[in-house]
């Protein structure tokens, strides 16, 4: 027999500020946010494969764009205000409706079977925190160039070969952790937010959840072919 645990009443109160169907958007939205600058980001990363000019040239017009119209810098800032503010809202949200979800349950089970779901729904919360130390590494690293060995401003190209010398392995090993945790979390995103859109039904569950995976799969190959080529020596 099942022993339960029972929890106090609610007491009833205002409702909700935002519906959890609406927080559910926000996340789908700022998710599609932060999956366009992972596209652009991974094919700016590739240009490392048509010579240290072809990438150290895109880095500076990333800087120079909308210039004279624009002062210096004012596209990239813009980009990472928006960037900002929605990776700051997708996760507000995420917690709440979480939230929700653990105080909607009335009992709480003594002995309860695990839940099945995808592994990637399961890791998300780990997989939040790697991405999460990765991405102030990864700014100390490559933008600050703070912890980077060469550590120049403007050499892209340098900055990335001396970052995943074979000798720093573990730099390498870290980035592709982050990097398959991305993968997972783009996946159950992609996932989620064409339910959350209305895209999803009982005959195209298969097809859009081979598009999910089909993108993930891609961004995660496009960014780790960089650190790997550096490191078999096929940029250097």
């Amino acid at each position: 027999m099942v022993t339960v645990e029972q929890r106090p009443a609610v007491r009833a109160g205002r409702p909700p500020r935002r519906t959890s169907m609406q927080l559910k958007f926000v996340m789908a939205a700022t998710g599609a946010v932060m999956l366009l600058y992972l596209v652009a980001h991974m094919v700016g990363n590739l240009k490392i494969f048509l010579g240290a000019e072809a990438i150290d040239t895109y880095a500076a017009w990333l800087r120079e764009v909308g210039e004279p119209a624009l002062p210096y810098e004012t596209v990239l800032w813009l980009v990472r205000v928006v960037l900002t503010v929605s990776v700051v809202a997708h996760i507000v949200s995420a917690t709440i409706l979480a939230r929700r979800a653990h105080r909607a349950r009335p009992v709480r089970y003594a002995h309860r079977k695990p839940v099945q779901g995808s592994y990637a729904a399961r890791t998300m919360r780990w997989g939040g925190v790697i991405i999460a130390l990765f991405v102030v590494y990864h700014l100390l690293d490559l933008t600050t160039g703070t912890l980077n060995p060469h550590g120049v401003h403007g050499e892209v190209h340098a900055n990335v070969v001396a970052d995943f010398a074979p000798e720093r392995w573990y730099v390498t090993l870290f980035y592709t952790l982050a990097v398959v945790a991305v993968g997972f979390h783009v996946r159950h995103g992609v996932w989620s937010a064409l339910q959350t859109f209305g895209r999803s039904s009982a005959t195209t569950q298969k097809t859009l959840q081979g598009v999910a995976l089909g993108v993930a799969v891609v961004l995660v190959a496009g960014f780790l072919s960089v650190p790997f080529a550096v490191l078999t020596g096929l940029v250097a």
